[in-house]
């Protein structure tokens, strides 16, 4: 049967497995996961102080920049909009003036939206750089997503793409569009979970250091919006640089909104020469990763006013996946030290283990050349998870 649905489709040309994976550290895999409840008060005092003598020489006061962009001021004042709708917009619209701040936001770029889901933010990207010309859009989603906002810029210069893949297996060098165009990338997040931030920066950043056959390549294929994706329309010299492992896609800067830190993992994390520098390992990275949800997990809503995913609302239910809710209750449960510490303790404990992780991705970033920051972007009455990730090229990258 040639249109099967269970026949496995054939891989698109920018896929290659694990490219942005990071080291599988076989030796450095921390022992059997110990659930955080079973530790004794003197092995969690020990654990907590390694975090802060970590984090003792770090700034934990980030700077505010919770900033406004206009594109966004007639839908910020739409009585339509609801709470959840509003919070969302409120969040677009500062990502959208540090993007401008940073001077990231103009023509003859291309924008990479990772975790796009519906593509929201690349949608208001688009209408603030109305009079801007030559900007596409790749919009990077592992799942089918349902009442996506493409459709809207049918009528307009922009050029708007989707890649269904997994970011892990993501190629920039090989997408057709930017071996074609060579635009400079600004790589885009909204509440990009976990692990998801450390495979886009890697994917932004290290596409140097890969080599590939071309006989490994599956046939190329035309997309929805008419777009050519056939490797002939590549320049001879692209392609040279790509065999040779040369990057051949400058980035023009990244501004990724974080959250969701208990789902990272040590292989994909790319903040580990920082906690090598601090005399750390796999095994409180563990350790970090999950206590990191004690920053935001005592502040949410009660069970009983936990939002029904089948009751919910579109824009509800993409402020639930955004932050996985379920997940964390989950993983809150496993990891209980009710009378231990008290609730303001715990949260001061989980900024840190957040910090930690973050300023390792800024180290990490620094190394290659950008300049990179944390910063606030929104009020913690809008989102718990209120830190944006900034970094722009620098005169080496």
């Amino acid at each position: 049967m040639k249109k099967c649905n269970s026949r496995e489709k054939p891989k698109p040309v920018y896929y290659v497995q694990d490219i942005n994976g990071g080291t599988d550290d076989r030796l450095e895999a921390p022992r059997e996961q110990v659930h955080i409840s079973s530790l004794s008060q003197e092995e969690l005092e020990t654990v907590i102080r390694k975090l802060k003598m970590a984090t003792s020489d770090l700034s934990s006061t980030l700077e505010n920049q919770i900033l406004s962009h206009q594109a966004l001021h007639q839908a910020l004042n739409d009585p339509k909009n609801g709470e959840s709708a509003f919070k969302h917009l409120k969040q677009q619209s500062s990502l959208l003036g540090n993007m401008e701040r940073l001077g990231l936001l103009g023509s003859s770029r291309c924008f990479i939206e990772f975790g796009a889901g519906r593509g929201k933010l690349a949608h208001w990207v688009d209408i603030a750089l109305q009079d801007a010309k030559n900007v596409h859009f790749l919009l990077v989603e592992r799942a089918t997503t349902r009442f996506k906002v493409d459709g809207k810029h049918k009528n307009r210069d922009s050029v708007f793409e989707r890649l269904q893949i997994d970011i892990q297996h993501l190629c920039l060098d090989k997408v057709p569009i930017l071996m074609k165009k060579n635009l400079p990338v600004v790589g885009i997040g909204k509440h990009l979970c976990g692990a998801a931030t450390d495979l886009a920066l890697r994917c932004l950043v290290e596409r140097n250091t890969a080599k590939y056959e071309a006989d490994e390549e599956p046939p190329p294929k035309r997309s929805k919006t008419g777009l050519a994706e056939e490797t002939d329309l590549v320049s001879e010299s692209t392609k040279n640089s790509i065999n040779e492992g040369k990057p051949t896609v400058p980035v023009a800067g990244i501004a990724i909104a974080l959250c969701c830190h208990h789902r990272c993992e040590w292989k994909h994390y790319v903040g580990k020469e920082l906690f090598s520098s601090l005399g750390l390992k796999a095994e409180e990275f563990s350790f970090f990763q999950r206590l990191s949800s004690w920053a935001t997990c005592g502040r949410r809503r009660p069970k009983t006013e936990t939002i029904q995913l089948g009751e919910a609302s579109t824009d509800q239910k993409d402020d639930v996946e955004e932050h996985d809710l379920r997940d964390e209750s989950s993983l809150l449960n496993s990891d209980n030290v009710d009378g231990l510490l008290s609730d303001e303790e715990r949260e001061n404990v989980g900024r840190l283990c957040k910090l930690l992780i973050d300023h390792g991705r800024v180290q990490y970033l620094e190394q290659k050349g950008f300049s990179a920051s944390l910063q606030f972007y929104t009020s913690p009455s809008v989102s718990l998870e209120n830190v944006l990730l900034t970094a722009v090229a620098g005169p080496t990258s």
